[in-house]
């Protein structure tokens, strides 16, 4: 288990707030990520799917390690994590990213495909979803968890609701209709959501959790950026994204009321409190994650993701398991993570990112 991190949250913060709120443009304008510490291995194509909150951070990886390893093509499509599991349990690709840990089914499942192993979750990416707004002349907005569970189950409609009223004194909140945006693909963002819904919303959210959609009404847009695109386009809107997503698109994104002393704004630097004291509750190779979503901790921001690369820890196929391993050692190195805090994502603390280098280099 992860225990007594305050010096991993430390340098994450240092490392955030060095890189201040850059978006993807602000990455581009500085250095590229060094790819010095690459060692590469195997050859062809690496086929990954899944998880479009971790795009963003794949398209750089695979653009750093392409140009150390020529002779190995990564390749990931989207989809969401639903449809990159399937695809994975199928043979398809070699990797799968999912923001929601596998299912025992989906494990069971796995071993179709890992002869003599399973599928196992290997933390890669940290994150947290932004609950972004569109609403002429709000700037900034402060959402608790009860508030926002209402608003995507359409409980509450308007934007001068007293509920949401109560928690910005001062703000002009409009008296027009909420349109709220979720994912119409099966989504670990949705189930990052969805949890803490079930975790903070002191009932208000009596749907399940889980990847598909279950509140009511809404409109839905598929993947991250469509759902970025989406808020950005309708007046009067919010949803979710993961942070760099929120950044790339340039929209607000709302400060949590957790019932701190004040409320938490999502920034990489507060999400890192909280994934500083995420709990392993995977066993046999599995590095699942437990995550605090009702934390009242001071600027510790509660709706956090992690992406897991889902592969077979035994069972990989020959002709890409040298090229995969070397892959994900990069993505999980202190080089490959410190290279994406620029873009809205949290580099994972080094406790651990060592257990995940132990596990790819056991794979086989």
């Amino acid at each position: 288990m992860i225990r007594s991190l305050t010096p991993s949250v430390l340098a994450l913060a240092l490392a955030v707030a060095a890189a201040g709120c850059g978006s993807e443009s602000d990455s581009e304008a500085g250095a590229p990520p060094t790819s010095a510490s690459i060692a590469c291995d195997g050859s062809g194509q690496l086929l990954g799917a899944g998880s479009t909150a971790q795009g963003n951070a794949i398209d750089l990886w695979k653009t750093t390690y392409g140009s150390a390893c020529p002779h190995v093509t990564v390749n990931y499509g989207g989809g969401g994590s639903g449809a990159g599991v399937q695809q994975f349990n199928t043979g398809k690709v070699a990797f799968a990213g999912t923001d929601a840990a596998l299912a025992p089914a989906e494990v069971d499942a796995s071993k179709q495909v890992c002869t003599g192993g399973r599928g196992i979750d290997l933390p890669m990416v940290g994150g947290l979803i932004s609950i972004v707004f569109n609403i002429s002349g709000v700037d900034k907005l402060v959402l608790d968890g009860p508030t926002t569970a209402k608003i995507f189950d359409s409980q509450i409609t308007t934007w001068n609701d007293p509920a949401i009223v109560a928690l910005n004194p001062g703000t002009a909140l409009p008296d027009a209709p909420i349109q709220a945006i979720h994912r119409a693909d099966d989504s670990g963002t949705t189930a990052n959501l969805t949890a803490y819904f079930a975790a903070a919303s002191n009932g208000a959210w009596a749907n399940p959790a889980g990847k598909s959609w279950t509140g009511r009404g809404g409109q839905s847009a598929n993947g991250s950026a469509g759902v970025a695109a989406q808020v950005k386009q309708v007046d009067n809107a919010i949803g979710y994204v993961e942070l760099s997503f929120a950044q790339t698109s340039k929209l607000k994104s709302a400060a949590i009321d957790t019932g701190a002393a004040a409320p938490v704004d999502a920034t990489a630097a507060n999400a890192a409190t909280t994934l500083a004291k995420a709990q392993i509750t995977g066993t046999d190779g599995d590095l699942t994650l437990s995550l605090d979503y009702a934390t009242k901790d001071a600027n510790a921001y509660p709706l956090v993701l992690v992406t897991y690369e889902v592969v077979c820890d035994k069972g990989n196929k020959p002709s890409t398991l040298p090229a995969l391993k070397s892959f994900l050692a990069y993505t999980s190195s202190d080089t490959g993570q410190q290279a994406i805090a620029p873009i809205g994502y949290v580099p994972l603390p080094q406790e651990l990112t060592s257990k995940v280098q132990t596990a790819v280099a056991g794979l086989a």
